[in-house]
C-alpha cells in the first residue's frame, strides 16, 4: 500500500464528553430495525463515505483550493482482523476537524434531526431510514459494540481527532494522533457479526456492493503474513517493495542430431527475476465499461464486461449502451443473453447503480418488467432514492428513466430489423420471448415494435405480419372463388343485424414433430404457417388478436380447411356419418366422441383430431391458472374425430361394420390421429403398443 502523506501540524485538544445531539428517541434501535434484513449494508455505507471524501479533496484541488501531495493515490482500505475481532475502514480522503466530527458525527449530520425523527420514527421498516446525510456511518453499529474514529483534515493547522462511542448515546472525542490525512474507523465486532472480520466473507460483500466504486478498494488480513510474487526485472515499478534479485539460469536440453551426434540446446534464455511484495489488488473497477462512450469500447469488451459481471460464460447475443446527459445522468448497457428456453429461468439481472454505488438487483420502477428478462447494469445518479439510498421516491421522475430505458431497446431492435435484417433474424428465435412479453405489458413499446415482430413460417423464413399476409393474398384466378363463397356466406347471414368484420386467418404449428401430418398436409395444398412454440406465443396472439380485428389465428389442427377437401355436402355424406360415428362410439366405449366424415384430398389420411381454437385456448388458460379440477367438456366438445371417407381403411369400416377386426382397426386410428394431435397417455399408449403387436402378429398368419 501506498504511505499515507503526513501533516506536521499537532495541536492539543482538552478531551470531551458528550451526548449525540438527536432530541428525540435513540436513534439507535431505529437503524438497527432498519437494518435487520441489510446486514452487510455497512461495507457499502463505509466505503462510499470513504469514496466521497476523496472525491471531495480530488475537487477541491482542480479548483486550487487544496494541492494534492506528489504522487497520491486515492484508495480505501478495508483491514479485517480476526484475532481482535476488529474491521477497519481507512480513506486518504479529506478527513474532519473537530468542528466536522461535532456537526457530522455528534449532531448526526442532516438538516434538522429531530425533525427527520419527527418523520421517520414511526417508519422503520425496511425502505426507510439510514444512507444518506451522515446516517450512513451509524450503519457500523448494526454489527459493532464499539466504533472508534481517527481523523486528520486536509486544513492547514488542523489536528488529528480520536472519538469512540459504545453504540449508546454518550460518546467521547480527544485530540488524535493520526499523521495522515484522511479518516480511520474501527469496528469492534459484537459476537453475531465476527464473520465480517473473516477475509473471504468480506471479499464477498465488497464484491457485492463496491465492485465499482470510482475508487480503488484494497483488503488485507491486519498483521498478516507478507505475501510475496516473482515479477520479471522489466516489470519493476518504483512502488513495488524489492525483497531480492533472482539470475535464473539458461534452460537447456540434450537433443539427437540425424547423424547420431547429440547437441545441446537452449529453449529458454537466461533471466533476471525479483522478488518483490505482492502487489495490492483492488476489489473495484473506478472505470466500468459504462462510463465510456459506447465508440470507446470494443466488442471484445463488451463480452468481457458481461462475463465478469453476471459469471456467465456463454456470449450475449448483442447489447445496448445507454449513454444519456439530458435531462437526466444515465448510462449502462443492456445485454440480450442466449437463454436455453426449455431448462433455464428467463428471468435475467439488472443491477441498478448511482454514482457507481451498487443499490440492488432488478427495482422494478425504474427497470420495465419486461426488460428484467434482460442482463445488465444502469447507473443513473439522478435517481431520487430515499433516505435509505435503496428505496426509491418521486414516482414520476423514475417513469420518465424507466420510458427511456423501453424507448432506448425498441430504438435498438427497430434500427436492427430496418439496417441489419440479416442478425435480427438470426437472433429473433432467443429474442422473441424479450420482445413479445413487452409487446404485452408495454404499450409504447407494442406501438413501436409491432411492424418488427417477426414469424417463421414452415420454410424457415422470417417476415412480418404485414408480409405474410401480403404473401397469403389470393391469386387473381382464386380471388374471384373467394369473392364468391364471401358472397355466399354474405348472402346466408343477410338477416343478422351486424356483418362481422372479415378476418384473415394465419395458421401456426406448435410442435413440428407432433403436427407433422397436418404440415405435409398444408405443404401439399401450397398452404403456409407460422411457428409458434414458445409459452409466451399463446398470450401473444391474444393480444395480436385484439390489436388489429382483421385477424385471426389458428393452429392447423383446429379444423380441416376447404382447401384440404373435396367440395360435398354434408348430406351426402350423412349415411356414412351416422354409422361411423355409432360405429366408433361402440368401438371406444365413448358415447360423447364426436365424429365428422369429410372426403380428403389426400386418400393416405386415414383419420385426423381437430380441436376448436376457442377450446384450446380455454384449455391452456386452465393450465395457466392450475384450474385442473375443471372439465374442459364444460366449455363444449373438446376433440372431433375426422375421418377421410377416401381412404381404404375407413371405406372398409363403413362397408363392414361387424367385420371380425373392425374394432381393433377402430381403435388403431384414433390412436393414430390422437398421436399426430397430443401424446398419449400412459395407459393409452401401452394399449396402443400391445394393439400393434397385435396387428402385426394377425400379418404373419
Amino acid at each position: 500500500m501506498m504511505k499515507l502523506f503526513e501533516r506536521k501540524a499537532v495541536y492539543i485538544m482538552s478531551e470531551k464528553h458528550g451526548s449525540l445531539s438527536i432530541n428525540s428517541d435513540n436513534i439507535f434501535p431505529i437503524i438497527k430495525k432498519w437494518l435487520y434484513s441489510d446486514h452487510d449494508i455497512f461495507f457499502r455505507e463505509l466505503i462510499s463515505n470513504g469514496c466521497d471524501a476523496i472525491t471531495k479533496l480530488k475537487k477541491l484541488d482542480m479548483m486550487g483550493e487544496y494541492t494534492l501531495p506528489e504522487k497520491y493515490k486515492p484508495q480505501v482500505q478495508v483491514l479485517v482482523n480476526p484475532d481482535e475481532k476488529t474491521l477497519k475502514f481507512i480513506d486518504n480522503g479529506l478527513g474532519m476537524t473537530a468542528d466536522e466530527v461535532e456537526e457530522y458525527i455528534n449532531q448526526i449530520a442532516f438538516s434538522g434531526a429531530t425533525d427527520f425523527l419527527a418523520q421517520y420514527k414511526d417508519k422503520t421498516n425496511e425502505d426507510q431510514i439510514i444512507g444518506h446525510f451522515g446516517l450512513g456511518f451509524y450503519s457500523a453499529f448494526m454489527v459493532a459494540d464499539e466504533v472508534h474514529i481517527d481523523t486528520l483534515s486536509y486544513k492547514e493547522g488542523a489536528e488529528p481527532v480520536h472519538w469512540e462511542c459504545d453504540g449508546g448515546t454518550e460518546f467521547s472525542m480527544v485530540t488524535g494522533e493520526k499523521k495522515t490525512v484522511g479518516t480511520e474507523i474501527t469496528l469492534f465486532l459484537n459476537e453475531e457479526s465476527l464473520e465480517f472480520a473473516n477475509e473471504y466473507r468480506a471479499r464477498e460483500v465488497i464484491s457485492k456492493y463496491c465492485s465499482f466504486m470510482p475508487v480503488n478498494i484494497y483488503l488485507a488480513k491486519e498483521n498478516g503474513e507478507q505475501e510475496y510474487e516473482t515479477i520479471d526485472e522489466s516489470e519493476l515499478t518504483e512502488d513495488d517493495v524489492v525483497v531480492e534479485h533472482i539470475h535464473e539460469e539458461a534452460k537447456t536440453e540434450e537433443v539427437e542430431k540425424e547423424d547420431g551426434t547429440k547437441e545441446t540446446k537452449e529453449v529458454s534464455p537466461a533471466k533476471e527475476l525479483v522478488k518483490i511484495n505482492k502487489r495490492p489488488v483492488s476489489l473495484s473497477d473506478p472505470q466500468p465499461l459504462w462510463t465510456k462512450h459506447p465508440n470507446e469500447c470494443t466488442e471484445e469488451e463488451y463480452k468481457e464486461f458481461y462475463r465478469k459481471v453476471f459469471n456467465d460464460y456463454k456470449e450475449p447475443l448483442f447489447w445496448i449502451h445507454l449513454n444519456m446527459d439530458y435531462p437526466f445522468n444515465l448510462k449502462g448497457i443492456l445485454y440480450f443473453p442466449k437463454i436455453n428456453m426449455e431448462y433455464e429461468s428467463i428471468e435475467g439481472t439488472i443491477k441498478l447503480y448511482n454514482n457507481q454505488v451498487f443499490i440492488a438487483d432488478n427495482i422494478k420502477e425504474v427497470i420495465p418488467e419486461f426488460l428484467m428478462l434482460l442482463k445488465g447494469v444502469i447507473d443513473c445518479p439522478d435517481l431520487p432514492l430515499n433516505v435509505s439510498r435503496s428505496a426509491l421516491q418521486n414516482d414520476g421522475f423514475v417513469k420518465k428513466i424507466s420510458d427511456y430505458i423501453t424507448k432506448k431497446v425498441a430504438d435498438k431492435l427497430s434500427g436492427m430489423c430496418k439496417t441489419d435484417r440479416e442478425n435480427y433474424e438470426k437472433y429473433w428465435d432467443d429474442i422473441s420471448p424479450f420482445i413479445k412479453f413487452g409487446c404485452i405489458k408495454d404499450e409504447k413499446f407494442c406501438e413501436r415494435m409491432m411492424e418488427y415482430v417477426l414469424f417463421k413460417d414452415l420454410d424457415g423464413k422470417y417476415t412480418t405480419m404485414n408480409e405474410y399476409l401480403e404473401a397469403e393474398k389470393p391469386a387473381d384466378g382464386d380471388a374471384d372463388k373467394v369473392e364468391e363463397k364471401t358472397e355466399e356466406k354474405t348472402e346466408e347471414k343477410a338477416d343478422s343485424d351486424e356483418k362481422e368484420t372479415p378476418k384473415t386467418t394465419i395458421y401456426y404449428v406448435t410442435d413440428e414433430i407432433q403436427q407433422s401430418q397436418y404440415i405435409n398436409m398444408f405443404r401439399e395444398q401450397k398452404m403456409n404457417a407460422v411457428i409458434l412454440k414458445d409459452n409466451i406465443d399463446n398470450p401473444f396472439i391474444s393480444h395480436l388478436e385484439a390489436k388489429n380485428e382483421k385477424v385471426k389465428f389458428q393452429r392447423i389442427d383446429a379444423d380441416v380447411t376447404d382447401s384440404m377437401k373435396e367440395e360435398v355436402s354434408e348430406e351426402e355424406l350423412k349415411g356414412e356419418t351416422d354409422a361411423l360415428t355409432a360405429l366408433f362410439r361402440k368401438a371406444l366405449n365413448n358415447d360423447k366422441l364426436e365424429v365428422k366424415v369429410e372426403k380428403l384430398k389426400n386418400e393416405k389420411v386415414s383419420s385426423m383430431i381437430t380441436l376448436s381454437e376457442e377450446n384450446r385456448r380455454m384449455q391452456e388458460m386452465m393450465k395457466m391458472y392450475n384450474m385442473y379440477g375443471m372439465d374442459p367438456s364444460m366449455f363444449g366438445t373438446t376433440t372431433t374425430l375426422v375421418l377421410n371417407a377416401n381412404n381404404a381403411l375407413v371405406k372398409y369400416l363403413f362397408q363392414n361394420p361387424e367385420g371380425e377386426h373392425s374394432n381393433m382397426i377402430c381403435e388403431q386410428l384414433y390412436d393414430l390421429a390422437m398421436i399426430s394431435h397430443q401424446p398419449l397417455n400412459p395407459e393409452a399408449m401401452t394399449r396402443f403398443v400391445n394393439r400393434s403387436n397385435e396387428i402385426m402378429m394377425l400379418l404373419t398368419k
